[in-house]
């Protein structure tokens, strides 16, 4: 029943957490996000954030890195990130 749970947990479905990022691939998927920017727009969102509610914690429209950060502790940013072998 456990595998189960966490089985479906991990399989991402639009609006619900999904696997929660570690520090370096968050922060890959940030670079890809951003770039050299300051901070996440609703409108570039679609392909890194979950449920944007929840990441923009104060919401005011924009998700800060520090936002962003916590997001990927929570579940809330997707992304794939590709290692060089």
């Amino acid at each position: 029943m456990l595998a189960t749970g966490y089985a479906s947990a991990a399989t991402m479905t639009s609006g619900r957490p999904s696997a929660v990022l570690n520090k370096k691939d968050c922060k890959v998927v940030w670079k890809a996000a951003v770039g050299d920017g300051d901070y996440l727009t609703r409108q570039n969102a679609g392909p890194f954030i979950v449920n944007w509610n929840l990441a923009d914690g104060n919401q005011d429209g924009v998700i800060t890195k520090k936002e962003f950060k916590k997001a990927c502790s929570k579940g809330l940013v997707k992304g794939t990130v590709t290692r060089g072998s």
